[in-house]
Formats: C-alpha cells, structure tokens, sequence
C-alpha cells in the first residue's frame, strides 16, 4: 500500500521538514481518504539542491541511456494502471470508467510515446558553419493542477527527464495521490538520485518557493490564469523560462450546413461535460445560427437529461467536482447566468436528486446568451454549457474570439473545406474540426491569456530545451 507521509527527495522517502498535514477527499463521499505532508519551503530548498547535483550527470547522459529509463518508467505506469484509474477516482471523483480510459489510459501511453519521440528527436542540425545544438534547460519546477492530474505530471515529466532535465514536482493538493505513485515507479526503475522529487504541498508555500527559487531554471505551470499570472511574476525576478497551460473558454461553432443530430450530442456529452466540465479546453460556449437556436436547444436539453451523475465508484456519465469550493463556484455562475437574464434549459443550482453528499452539480445548459454575460466571458470550469445565436459567419468568429482566453475550439460542418477554413480564423491554440479526436502527439497549449509555450509529443519535448549556436570555421 502506497505510504502518502513523506516527500520523495534525492531518491528516498523522507519526512518533511515541517508538521502540518493536508487531508485528501473523496468528492463523491466527503471522506478524508488520504493525509499528505504539507511541504515548506525548506523542502523545495533540499529538492532544488539534489536536483541541481544530479543534473551535472544526468545532462550529460545520451538520449539511448534516458530512453531506457523513460521504457522503464512506462512500464511500470502500465503495470500499475489499474490503481492508478482507481486513485484518481476516488481522489477527483471521475467514474471508474472513464478514470481507466483517460485518468490512467492518456498519461500510460503518453509515457511509452516520448521513447520513440526522444530516439527520433534531432538534438543537433547543421545550419550554414554552426553546429545548433539542443541542451536542457536545468533544474524544472513542475507545478501541476488538479483536474486531470496525473496526465498533467507526465505532460512535463516525461519530456523534461527525456531532454535531459532533473525535475522537482508539486501536484496539486487536492488530487496529490497519483503522484506518489509515479514516485514509487521512478523509484523501482532506478532513475538516478535527485532526478525527481516530489514535494507535495500549497501553491502559496511550495509552488511560489518553486517559482522564485534561483536555482530553478525553468517552471512548466497548469492551472488558472491568475495563479499562473503569479507564477510569472515571481519567475520574472530571476529570468527563468515560465511556460503556462492556463484557463479556457472556448467555441464550439455549428455552422449552418451541420448534421444537428449529430453534433449538438456530442459537443454536449464529451465535448463540454467530459469530467463533469472539469476541463480547460472544454466547449462550453456553443455558438448556433438563430434560426437553428431552437433546435439546437430541444436536441442538447435531452442529451443533458439524458445524461446520468452519480460517485466515481458508479458508472455514471458524471462524477462530482473535485471539492465543495469548486461546487459552490460553480453553482454561483450558474445564479449569475440567471440573474443576468440567460435562459435556463435545464439544471440549475440545486444538487441533483437523490444526491446530497458528495459534490455534484446538475448539468446545466443557458441558451439566449450574449457576449458580455458573466457566464460568456468567465471560466466556470463545470457542467455548464451555454447556447449563443449568431446571425453570420463573421459575427461567429468574433464572438469566439471574444474572450481573453485562446485554448481551444471546434467547428462542425458538412463540408471539411469549410470548417477547415473557418478554424483558421480563430484565436486559438487547437482546433476540433467535426469531431476529430485529441491527438497526443499534437501541440497542446494556447493563445492570449491561456498561456504559452506547447506541450505534448515532440512539441513538449522541444519545450524543455535550450538552444546552443557553436560556429565553426569553414
């Protein structure tokens, strides 16, 4: 049984320099399932240290030696994937189903992938007289969210450890769970001591000494844009390289020649409510031609009533927010959207029935929205989806583009060529061109106020480099 009462520093398991505990919540039961340490800054401190120690040799490894830890690594994921899928869900409520297939599916294999991207990754090209080299960039704070929260880690691990890099991670503590147990598999594998470390904690204690800590050369941050504005800020003071996967508000634009039958469904079901709308590239803004409006609304209203919540444990189609703060937030937007005038179609801010423990929220859709709408503009970051007419293809691409945000997006038509290059004008960092699924080899990262800088697939790894210019005679 994974021991959750020390901090993975230096490669052992030790006690954290401070008292303070965190308890860990089941979502869907209100039980504390888990206490973790509440790290302090000195922690960060010792793992910034056995970090900065181990990159001296670690950098200089060859990218076959690395790839045999990162098969290792995978490996051990894959054998531990059914714990994995359970954890998650018990600790952020996801139904056991889709735990397994995303919670514990998506980082398994995204792991496994960076062997082959780091054996075909060209650390050095010729350009002119210069050799161009590719380096690591040092020590990486890796500061993850709690949302989809192992694939988060492994999106900045595995590329970080494949470039070259020693990393010191804090998940977030709500959903901590999972990253012990990537620290047992990194442990078995045998990765050199100082590598990793894992110091569990608060952003405010551990992610901001992370943040500003000199000898941290680069901070890899997801979560939302104003903790990750904070993150900035601190990173500013000693020029380290930030990169930010932030919030997301994003369109998902049925043009007029659509299959309604077909879309409306599937940007309800996956496309905005996929862990309980707990995602930051969700499609939660759904932006219909006015003619279409209504149809549009009788077709998601008996998907979103069709839709089942209950505890991770079930197999609903919705699980419970990660917390009763995220609850109360989200039932506060869905009283603003009524209060602001939208239409409510269904849900509202009442639990759902039958459900009054646990932390669930009843999908809920807004239709008649406009633009300058709190719930238009605003993250909510829940099973909330609202309807917003236009009455040209113009007027769609500038109400999609009418946030702050940049991350995502979708466009469905009956004809590809169309829908291609309409996607071309939005503002955004990817695109779901009629239903094309999530690619993990493909950049993932957004425009404006969602972030910079890529992660995923050969992208990712790209991320976590410097580049060396040695100019040569001729």
């Amino acid at each position: 049984m994974t021991d959750y009462s020390k901090l993975y520093i230096d490669g052992s398991w030790v006690p954290s320099t401070g008292s303070d505990t965190i308890d860990v919540e089941n979502p869907s039961t209100e039980e504390i399932i888990a206490t973790i340490p509440a790290g302090t800054k000195e922690d960060v401190d010792k793992a910034v240290a056995a970090a900065k120690a181990a990159f001296k040799t670690w950098s200089q490894t060859t990218k076959e030696e690395r790839g045999k830890y990162i098969q290792a690594i995978a490996e051990g994921l894959a054998a531990r994937s059914e714990e994995i899928a359970q954890t998650i869900s018990d600790e952020m409520g996801m139904p056991i189903m889709f735990a397994n297939l995303i919670q514990a599916g998506l980082p398994v294999g995204n792991f496994a992938g960076y062997v082959q991207i780091l054996d075909e990754f060209p650390f050095e090209e010729t350009v002119g007289n210069s050799l161009v080299v590719r380096e690591p960039v040092g020590v990486v704070g890796a500061i993850t969210p709690w949302n989809y929260p192992l694939h988060q880690i492994v999106n900045k691990t595995a590329p970080a450890l494949a470039a070259g890099n020693c990393v010191v991670l804090k998940p977030s503590e709500v959903t901590p769970l999972d990253a012990f147990i990537l620290a047992e598999v990194i442990d078995s594998a045998g990765l050199p001591a100082g590598v990793f470390n894992l110091v569990t904690g608060t952003g405010p204690v551990v992610g901001e000494a992370i943040a500003s800590h000199p000898d941290v050369d680069m901070v890899s941050f997801t979560g939302s844009t104003r903790a990750g504005k904070r993150v900035s800020e601190l990173g500013a003071q000693t020029v380290k390289r930030v990169h930010l996967e932030l919030g997301g508000k994003s369109a998902n634009v049925i043009l007029d020649d659509a299959d309604l039958n077909a879309v409306v469904p599937a940007g309800v079901t996956f496309g905005c409510y996929l862990n309980s709308g707990q995602t930051c590239s969700a499609l939660t803004r759904m932006l219909v031609p006015r003619d279409k409006q209504d149809e549009v609304v009788a077709i998601a209203k008996a998907t979103a009533e069709s839709l089942t919540v209950g505890p991770g444990s079930s197999d609903a189609n919705l699980g419970p927010l990660v917390s009763a703060t995220q609850r109360d937030r989200v039932r506060g937007y869905i009283q603003k959207g009524i209060d602001e005038g939208a239409t409510l179609v269904t849900g509202g801010v009442e639990p759902p029935e039958g459900l009054d423990k646990g932390y669930f929220v009843k999908p809920t859709i807004f239709a008649d929205v406009t633009k300058d709408m709190t719930i238009a503009q605003e993250e909510i970051f829940g099973p909330v989806l609202v309807i917003m007419p236009y009455d040209s293809e113009d007027e769609a691409v500038e109400i999609a583009n009418s946030t702050i945000y940049g991350l995502s997006g979708g466009v469905q038509s009956g004809d590809l060529e169309r829908a291609k290059a309409f996607a071309r004008r939005l503002r955004t960092g990817q695109v779901e061109v009629n239903g094309g699924g999530f690619n993990i080899q493909a950049p993932f990262g957004g425009y404006k106020q969602s972030g910079n800088g890529r992660e995923l697939g050969k992208f990712g790894l790209e991320e976590f480099t410097e580049i060396k210019s040695m100019q040569l005679p001729a």
